[in-house]
């Protein structure tokens, strides 16, 4: 027995309403993108870190399980505060003391300054008055460009702190609100969804340990050798190179910069020492360790890896390049499980 054929006014009707219904949705959602932005980075950040929660929960001393849930987290949040303040005490009175430095002799070495900026081409011409006015002048304006920044500043740690918040949640919550989001699919295409979902789980768990790795040996390495040329801020220098090797190509980028000028301020020979010590380890790293340590965890090729990196800091800078390796794994799946014709063969 066949069925009616739908009535196309009706039919029309429905797309038209679909339609509309569509576009408001995306207007919608194009009002909230910071909320959706924010949610989205702090979903991500809690899958990644959910196995590191996971692995102190199933920590044992004898029959005793001492952390569960939030008290696993409460214990990790424990070991950032102590590694801190520990970071605290080994990079930051190096620094304190090099201010207070600059601050009782900067009367005494103006003259010379103002003796070298009068070399510089166009600068010659200015007489001393004219010149210190300038450097007020512009001291000044950097002054009143970072009072002006504060309300940004503030807005931004506003969204740092939720975004630390919903992450715990997630961690916390987040078997049921993904329950929850597969309920609105039909059985079959749910299991399939679970199952592709649970498969970029995987790999983004395997990115992070490689990428933990990583992070760890260069940190370590930098620091030795930081130490050994007897470069300012050794320590912080060192952490701050092992932090930032989490953003690839960018995050190596900024602290070679950084370590170079840092480096240049005593002596061009520790800048020799720490160009040449790049050099090597990007070598040793690109060959040997990132074949060894991420093979058959991330799955993407360079190129994929350079695009989500321009992609996720042109969207959302800094943090858009946090997620950015997390995102192109996830889309990577996706389209793998969707979109790729498999031949049946």
């Amino acid at each position: 027995m066949t069925q009616p054929a739908p009535n196309s006014a009706q039919s029309i009707r429905g797309y038209i309403v679909f339609a509309f219904a569509f576009a408001f949705a995306i207007y919608v959602a194009w009002l909230l993108r910071g909320v959706l932005v924010l949610l989205y980075v702090s979903t991500l950040f809690a899958v990644v870190l959910s196995p590191v929660v996971r692995a102190t929960s199933r920590l044992r001393f004898g029959r005793w399980q001492p952390f569960h849930g939030a008290t696993a987290i409460f214990f990790l949040l424990l070991i950032v505060a102590g590694a801190l303040t520990a970071f605290g005490f080994l990079a930051l009175p190096p620094v304190i003391r090099d201010l207070q430095s600059l601050n009782g002799e900067l009367p005494t070495r103006l003259p010379a300054l103002l003796a070298r900026f009068k070399q510089i081409p166009f600068v010659g011409g200015l007489n001393s008055a004219e010149l210190i006015s300038s450097i007020q002048g512009s001291v000044s304006n950097a002054a009143a460009g970072l009072l002006l920044s504060l309300t940004n500043w503030a807005g931004a740690l506003v969204q740092i702190g939720a975004g630390f918040v919903l992450t715990l949640y997630l961690i916390l919550e987040g078997d049921e609100a993904y329950r929850w989001f597969l309920s609105f699919f039909p059985p079959r295409p749910r299991h399939r969804l679970d199952a592709t979902l649970q498969r970029a789980a995987g790999r983004m768990e395997k990115w992070l340990i490689g990428q933990a790795s990583l992070m760890l040996i260069l940190g370590l390495a930098s620091t030795i050798l930081y130490l050994s040329l007897d470069i300012r801020y050794a320590y912080g220098l060192g952490v701050l190179t092992g932090l930032l090797n989490i953003i690839p190509v960018l995050g190596a980028a900024v602290s070679i910069v950084l370590a170079l000028l840092v480096a240049a301020i005593d002596s061009w020979g520790r800048v020799l020492g720490v160009a040449i010590f790049f050099l090597i380890y990007l070598q040793v790293e690109n060959s040997l360790l990132i074949p060894r340590i991420m093979k058959n965890r991330v799955h993407l090729p360079a190129l994929a890896i350079l695009v989500a990196l321009l992609l996720g800091s042109a969207v959302e800078g800094v943090v858009g390049a946090l997620v950015a390796i997390p995102t192109a794994v996830l889309a990577s799946v996706l389209v793998d499980e969707y979109l790729v014709r498999k031949d049946s063969a």
